[in-house]
């Protein structure tokens, strides 16, 4: 692991490294009288000659052929994507081309191109994709038809439940029961992976459309379904979890319960021989049995849990701030068990989840001493994130003064970074400026001056925000706080602001703040590119 990984976790580590390496922001302010009066010509100018001196990205696969599919240019972008790698790759590009164009609202221009994919099973993926946007719409006769058209029979179930959710959504609740049971008919048909997820998401339509016998039913199914898994365990996403922290915001615990503490009858199978596993005690668990048991060759036992380490730490992830502190210690008691009782697999994951439950719910001494058997990285590591739950709570003060405890400077600062923004959210623009002054390290001081800047715009003082980004130490960070002030200014003075930060951190870091104010502006970057 990189030095300084787990301190400062990994996006601002990343982040972090990138920008250092480009060196410190010119003292005389550079880029700033360039378009002041916020002219067009005068920023897409600045931006083709910005393209000529940073080749940099192919304009082929990935962030730009989709935002021309966002911003109008879709046909463009279809080029782009056919001019690429062999069929798998175009394929796989169209398909994300699809998703953009049908996000910006365009589903017809969409599913023409989604029609046009070579490979037959990523046109179906892109036709999926598409049920929902024409249902949201207000297109359902156009959604069903186009479920109807979807060729393997593995994709209908989710088709048909995008369906139902999207229906749901907009009030139908006769039409989305009906979907959903088309889709649960199609799930019970075509028994493949992806069938839990079909069902999580019924049970979510179940409740919007106020049936809970219905949801309770298919929750079951998942149940039975994480009891005779591949004992590789579950795939993300976890549908099931979802539902026992829904579950358990109710305070219903039965589920949770069954889950953790089977019956001991389900340790013997027929004959008296072992099957499946049993909570005995620790050293038990992962035993395979050998020998003749009851006259007879025995077969190996599985040591899985139907809810492991990984799995419980799903729910707690799925339980945020908004459940009861009843609800949050009771779900802690059971995740303590289970790190006491299970076989050692994915301590970790389930402890940084238990840690930061407990923080967002205030339980802050509790939290530490769960951390202290980690490795002193780690450690840091999440009680830097235990500062980041305990502000998102509410709790500044006592999020400052645990960031003021931790001993290392990287998990600190990042620390500090993190109630600096939540102080920002609250309004408490002053108070957020003076935390950000006492960081040390002069990126994370400037990462966190980005946020108090985007404060101040948003709470109606740009001038004041722009005079702060001047004191933002980094070249690349302040490039990013002006793409920050971008997106909250009124279109003359964002095109103003957007030459400066193109001055500064190249077009890359101005292009996806200029969809909205200046659209033309990705096919002229584009344009440039392949020139």
């Amino acid at each position: 692991m990189p030095e300084g990984l787990a301190q400062w976790g990994p996006e601002l580590f990343l982040m972090r490294e990138g920008e250092r390496r480009r060196g410190p922001a010119p003292e005389n302010d550079v880029g700033r009288g360039i378009a002041q009066g916020g002219f067009e010509p005068c920023l897409l100018t600045v931006l083709r000659l910005s393209v000529g001196r940073e080749p940099g990205t192919s304009p082929t696969r990935g962030w730009l052929p989709r935002a021309l599919a966002r911003t109008g240019h879709l046909v463009r972008a279809a080029e782009l994507a056919y001019t690429s790698g062999d069929e798998l790759e175009q394929s796989t590009e169209l398909l994300e081309l699809v998703k953009a164009a049908a996000g910006a609202g365009d589903p017809g221009g969409a599913q023409a191109l989604a029609e046009s994919i070579p490979l037959r099973q990523l046109r179906d993926q892109a036709l999926v994709s598409l049920v929902p946007a024409w249902a949201r719409g207000g297109e359902g006769d156009r959604a069903v038809a186009l479920v109807e058209k979807i060729r393997y029979p593995h994709n209908w179930g989710w088709a048909w439940a995008l369906l139902a959710k999207a229906t749901a959504d907009s009030g139908d609740i006769a039409e989305a029961r009906g979907f959903a049971a088309r889709a649960d008919a199609e799930a019970r048909r075509c028994a493949v992976d992806g069938v839990d997820e079909v069902l999580g998401l019924l049970v979510d339509v179940a409740v919007a459309t106020g049936d809970h016998d219905r949801a309770a039913e298919l929750a079951d199914r998942l149940e039975e379904m994480a009891r005779s898994r591949n004992p590789a365990g579950w795939f993300k996403p976890r549908p099931l979890a979802v539902v026992l922290a829904r579950e358990a915001r109710e305070g219903d615990f039965g589920r949770l319960d069954a889950l953790l503490h089977p019956p001991p009858e389900s340790a013997v199978g027929a004959g008296g021989r072992p099957c499946g596993w049993a909570l005995g005690e620790p050293g038990d668990r992962g035993r395979v049995w050998e020998g003749d048991l009851d006259g007879s060759a025995a077969y190996p036992v599985s040591a899985r849990l139907p809810l492991d380490a990984r799995d419980m730490a799903c729910v707690l992830d799925a339980v945020d701030e908004t459940a009861d502190l009843d609800v949050a210690l009771a779900l802690a008691d059971r995740a303590e068990t289970l790190l006491e009782t299970g076989d050692g697999r994915d301590h970790d994951v389930l402890v940084r989840s238990l840690t930061l439950l407990l923080a967002r719910h205030g339980q802050v001494e509790r939290a530490t001493a769960l951390t202290q058997g980690l490795d002193l990285d780690l450690s840091m590591a999440q009680q830097a994130d235990m500062v980041g739950e305990l502000a998102r709570s509410g709790d500044t003060d006592g999020a400052e003064a645990l960031a003021h405890a931790i001993t290392d400077r990287r998990a600190h600062d990042r620390a500090l970074i993190e109630v600096v923004r939540r102080l920002v959210l609250r309004g408490d623009q002053g108070r957020a400026e003076v935390v950000a002054r006492l960081i040390d390290d002069g990126w994370a001081q400037g990462e966190a001056l980005l946020a108090v800047a985007r404060g101040m715009a948003r709470h109606g003082d740009p001038d004041g925000a722009e005079r702060l980004t001047r004191s933002i130490a980094c070249r690349g960070t302040r490039a990013r706080a002006l793409a920050a002030l971008v997106e909250l200014s009124e279109p003359p003075r964002a095109r103003r602001l957007a030459a400066q930060v193109v001055v500064l951190g190249g077009w890359e870091t101005a292009l996806p703040v200029l969809e909205r104010i200046l659209p033309r502006s990705v096919a002229v970057v584009v344009d440039r590119m392949t020139s």
